[in-house]
Formats: C-alpha cells, sequence, structure tokens
C-alpha cells in the first residue's frame, strides 16, 4: 500500500474510534472489500497517471457511497476538503470510470469562463475541450454541493494532477492542493475535522 495511503486509513480510523465511531469503523472494516483487478486496469488506462494513493484507498475500499458491501448499501464518510467540518465519500471505482466525462459535460461553460459571477482558480485551464479530470468524491448530500477532481488538464499557473474542488450556490472551482498526497496531509494536519460525534449518536 502507498504509505501516505496507509497513514491516512490509520489516521481516519483513529480518528473515528476518537469521535465515538468505532462501532461504526468496525462494521466497516468488516464488510468493505477493494476494487477488482479488471477495474485497476481499466483506471489506469483511462487515467495513466492516477495516483497510487487513490489505487491504495480504492484497494482498501471500492467506495463509500452507495457501494454495496455484503448486500449492505453503503454510505461512509471518508474524506474532506478545505471545507471546513465538511465530509465527503470516496467514489466506487466503477463510478469513476461512468463519470469519466462528467466534468466536460457539466462545467464545459464554467471552464471557458462564459460566466462571470462564477470563480474560477487561475490554475484551472480555459480549455473545456481539452479537460481531463478524474471524479473521486462526492460531497455529504452526494455530490449536490462539492466535488472533488484531480486535474491532469491544468493551465500553465497550474500543476499536473492538482486538485480541484467545486463549491456550489455560490459555484466556484478552487485548487486546493498540488497532489493527491498533499490533499490527503492537508486532511490529516486539520485532524479529520470532517468526522464530529453526532454523526454516532
Amino acid at each position: 500500500m502507498n504509505p501516505i495511503a496507509d497513514q491516512y486509513i490509520a489516521g481516519l480510523k483513529q480518528a473515528y474510534f476518537d469521535h465515538h465511531g468505532g462501532e461504526a469503523w468496525e462494521h466497516f472494516e468488516k464488510i468493505r472489500h477493494g476494487l477488482s483487478d479488471t477495474n485497476i486496469q481499466e483506471l489506469k488506462r483511462i487515467y495513466p497517471d492516477i495516483p497510487d494513493a487513490l489505487i491504495s484507498l480504492l484497494e482498501y475500499a471500492d467506495g463509500t457511497y452507495r457501494r454495496q458491501y455484503a448486500g449492505e448499501r453503503m454510505a461512509f464518510y471518508f474524506l474532506g476538503s478545505d471545507v471546513e467540518e465538511y465530509p465527503y465519500y470516496l467514489l466506487p471505482s466503477d463510478k469513476i470510470i461512468e463519470n469519466r466525462n462528467l466534468a466536460v459535460k457539466f462545467y464545459a461553460g464554467y471552464i471557458n469562463r462564459e460566466y462571470e459571477e462564477v470563480e474560477i482558480d487561475n490554475r484551472i485551464a480555459e480549455r473545456a475541450h481539452a479537460m481531463n479530470w478524474l471524479h473521486f468524491s462526492d460531497c455529504m448530500n452526494g455530490g449536490g454541493s462539492s466535488q472533488l477532481f484531480i486535474d491532469f488538464s491544468p493551465s500553465e499557473k497550474g500543476t499536473y494532477g492538482q486538485i480541484v474542488r467545486f463549491l456550489h450556490d455560490p459555484d466556484e472551482f478552487s485548487v486546493i492542493a498540488d497532489s493527491f498526497e498533499a490533499y490527503l496531509n492537508m486532511l490529516m494536519d486539520k485532524g479529520y475535522d470532517f468526522i464530529h460525534e453526532y454523526d454516532f449518536e
């Protein structure tokens, strides 16, 4: 396993236990499983530079939202963002594959700067036709308010593989980390602040 991913999972487990979510974590541990070899190969075919840390997370658990494990449909907070204390899910590998054109389909007008009122980080390229984004996470309401992407087509001011966060109402696109590993380190540095005791009351 990728060392950053391994460290992240260990810290996330501790955060669950620290916030009285140990029972929820132990149940998740019993039923979760990783992605298939077929999906690993397909992800690497579509995204040759997919980060090892993301593959490691998916090898640990193939998604935590609308993913069936042992006949149970899972909804389990696994990630966060720069939005304080706001939880996100890890998408299943088949949904990542299915959503490969989602960013272009829904956000082309934004990326082409057709809406002046939408704030867009200048590290994001103004070339919707050439967008190569990997959608790996939806926020707690299923992505209606926020989504996370790995950007393999940044502007000259950006970094290949940077993490883009879309936030709705008001709509904005921001780069929140220069890489997926930097993103995981950010969540660890923030103390997994998206895990709350009231989630387990």
